[in-house]
């Protein structure tokens, strides 16, 4: 049983898409991330996206937030805390682990801001495609900007050439 598409014969057919090829490889990779925190990806209007991650526990300090190439990494580290007395659960529901969640972003998409409110951790992005990138419309003035070139003349009978 085949578990990964083949991608090559796209290769042969579509130029300058290969790293589309390669985000929609490496989204079907068998690599589990962690399910943990839990998260919500939001759409706010067009062009604005928003990430809610549920992190009861953790505190500002304790998380880091990076916009590398493409990829947001969102890390949080709870420092051990050796000065309190041990703790005696009965039952443990809230994790207070460490983690590490990436999320691929799309091309043009930045990162705004993010806050912190009532245990949720939210991350709001939004697309900012290029002024060169926007389509745009061309009037028609029935006027070229490219006028008929005078042929480029010299004082040299024909035939003869250039000592």
């Amino acid at each position: 049983m085949r578990t990964q598409t083949d991608f090559s014969p796209l290769y042969r057919s579509f130029i300058g898409f290969d790293h589309l090829a390669g985000l929609i490889e490496k989204a079907s990779r068998s690599d589990k991330q962690s399910s943990y925190p839990p998260y919500n990806i939001e759409l706010l209007a067009e062009d604005q996206y928003r990430i809610t991650m549920a992190i009861a526990g953790f505190a500002e300090e304790d998380l880091e937030i990076e916009s590398k190439q493409n990829t947001l990494v969102v890390t949080g580290t709870k420092a051990a805390n050796n000065k309190a007395a041990p703790r005696n659960f009965l039952h443990q529901g809230l994790a207070e682990r460490n983690f590490e969640r990436k999320f691929q972003l799309g091309d043009h998409v930045k990162v705004i801001g993010a806050f912190m409110e009532h245990g949720l951790l939210h991350i709001d992005l939004e697309r900012e495609i290029p002024e060169a990138l926007k389509s745009r419309k061309i009037a028609i003035n029935g006027k070229s900007l490219l006028k008929a070139k005078a042929p480029i003349v010299t004082n040299k009978p024909l035939g003869e050439t250039q000592s």
